[in-house]
């Protein structure tokens, strides 16, 4: 049994531990609110303009696709992890790298693959074993649709100019403060959309459906790398505040038990003093 000493040491180490996995806690929660706000705002304009988006592809002429619709021949891949500049968020950064590890061996594997990480973590990892050509840390500090669009407009100019043939985002997708999905997701080119004969749209055009698809389909790309942005920064204050949630009760639960183990220590210290003086005193009676 851990004398005295060695218990109080370990049982203040602990309770400071928790005081702090308590306090990242909070703040965890307090940013996955405002994330979670931020998403639930950007999602009705989102999804109507896919809507819109879709409703106007599948209408075009033959010969009139995107720039951003290109089929080519696959032989240069650009993969797009999505990872945390911090630590301490459980699996969530751990998920990122195993993600993007397997779709580069299932998906792409013998293919000129090259990485465009976001999030110090992916790219600690990542920059071991494969070919980093950029990396950004600093989106995190200041994510806003702006500072989101830049980065989104640099990858689909690359595209555009044939330096990559796919492009794909991995990243953390949103499901509940406890439940966080490693998605991989084709960003370029745009996936196709079936045309329906049938489509009918009740819109009036100004200049021309070819004019304001060129228009939305940028804005439509740009807003999907936002929302996956988006996505990760909620999934990463969900993760963390779920995991020092559980350090939080396991530190609460070891610090009870060192508490038990000292106070018996204390007990049986206090019991041979007893003994002590007692067979002290018997030995003077006799």
């Amino acid at each position: 049994m851990a004398n005295l000493k060695d218990l109080r040491s370990r049982i203040t180490s602990v309770s400071s531990t928790m005081q702090i996995t308590s306090a990242m806690k909070m703040v965890s929660a307090a940013k996955l609110s405002k994330a979670q706000d931020a998403i639930t705002a950007m999602r009705p304009y989102s999804e109507k303009l896919s809507e819109l988006l879709q409703n106007l592809s599948a209408t075009l002429e033959e010969g009139n696709e995107s720039k951003y619709a290109e089929q080519r021949e696959v032989e240069n891949v650009l993969i797009v992890p999505i990872s945390s500049n911090r630590g301490l968020a459980g699996a969530f950064n751990a998920n990122i790298i195993k993600a993007t590890k397997r779709v580069i061996s299932e998906q792409f594997s013998g293919k000129n693959v090259s990485l465009y990480t976001l999030g110090k973590k992916a790219n600690d990892i990542l920059k071991k074993d494969f070919n980093v050509a950029q990396h950004n840390v600093e989106i995190f500090d200041n994510l806003d649709y702006q500072n989101s669009a830049v980065i989104a407009e640099e990858i689909m100019q690359a595209f555009v100019a044939g330096k990559y043939d796919r492009v794909v985002l991995v990243y953390n997708s949103f499901r509940n403060a406890a439940t966080q999905i490693a998605k991989t997701e084709q960003f370029l080119p745009i996936v196709p959309i079936e045309k329906d004969d049938n489509v009918s749209l009740d819109y009036i055009f100004e200049p021309s459906k070819n004019e304001i698809i060129e228009e939305l389909i940028p804005k439509s790309l740009k807003m999907q790398f936002y929302k996956a942005l988006r996505d990760s920064f909620a999934s990463e204050h969900g993760a963390r505040m779920t995991a020092m949630h559980k350090a939080t009760d396991n530190a609460t639960e070891l610090r009870d038990s060192l508490k038990l183990e000292y106070n018996k220590a204390r007990q049986a210290a206090i019991t041979n003093e007893i003994l002590e003086i007692v067979g002290g005193a018997e030995a003077l009676n006799n």
